[in-house]
């Protein structure tokens, strides 16, 4: 079996790459756990000057794998154990001084828009989609979507991306700032890679200074924890393949 979080370190340029292309990156509970991990690791290391997000396969991150979940947990304690795991991974990143790149080609939707959001620059394939689609899933946005959506695009558009099943094209997603660029989607990953490589062959440390004083608000938050006694509040007991 692969590993779900493939991470490598090449002079200085860590790379992680979601690692379930079968299931579009929907994240699982092993997947959970190696993005908690990984992430933790990469940005505890001394030789790692940028980290690079990227997805295998024709996708990003669809998000959450909802049918794995409907089978293997119970309950809302588990899906909310399963958010706060991916939630520490994210916070790693966007509390490091580490720049984040992420390369995005196909579907970002759900938990994979949260972990886009981490990223401090993205760059979208010309066909690359993103979206929330949280309501199409009678789920409640998590992995840090509700912290950090509005303050990347305003409330307005944030809400017209989590009450609605609105996929934005790659274009849509420039005009609106949740991407740097849009790229020929053969050459997604190695514009990203161009773009991280330029960090290391700058003022890293100014780099990473110049990340906290731009959103300090942002890197400060800490991603909304509903209670977790109130299945409703994950919307569990508004989709049907959490009923009896």
């Amino acid at each position: 079996m692969s590993d779900p979080i493939l991470l490598s370190v090449d002079d200085g340029l860590a790379t992680l790459s979601l690692n379930r292309p079968e299931r579009l990156n929907a994240f699982n509970a092993d997947m959970a756990r190696a993005w908690e991990r990984v992430t933790i690791e990469v940005t505890g290391r001394g030789d790692v000057g940028a980290i690079v997000l990227a997805g295998a396969g024709s996708s990003f991150c669809a998000g959450g794998d909802v049918a794995e979940m409907a089978t293997s947990m119970s309950g809302a304690e588990e899906v909310e154990a399963l958010a706060q795991t991916i939630n520490a991974g994210i916070l790693a990143l966007t509390e490091s001084a580490i720049p984040v790149a992420v390369a995005l080609q196909g579907a970002t939707a759900g938990g994979g828009l949260g972990i886009m959001l981490c990223s401090d620059y993205a760059v979208a394939g010309a066909s690359a989609r993103i979206g929330s689609r949280y309501a199409a899933m009678g789920l409640t946005p998590d992995l840090s979507v509700t912290a950090h959506l509005a303050r990347a695009v305003g409330e307005r558009r944030a809400l017209q991306l989590v009450l609605t099943d609105r996929l934005l094209s790659a274009r849509e997603a420039l005009e609106w700032g949740l991407v740097a660029e849009v790229v020929d989607d053969d050459a997604v990953l190695a514009r990203v890679e161009e773009v991280a490589r330029s960090w290391l062959d700058g003022a890293t440390r100014a780099y990473g200074q110049a990340k906290h004083h731009a959103t300090p608000a942002s890197r400060q938050a800490r991603p909304w924890r509903p209670d977790s006694r109130d299945e409703s509040c994950l919307g569990l007991r508004h989709h049907s393949m959490w009923r009896a």
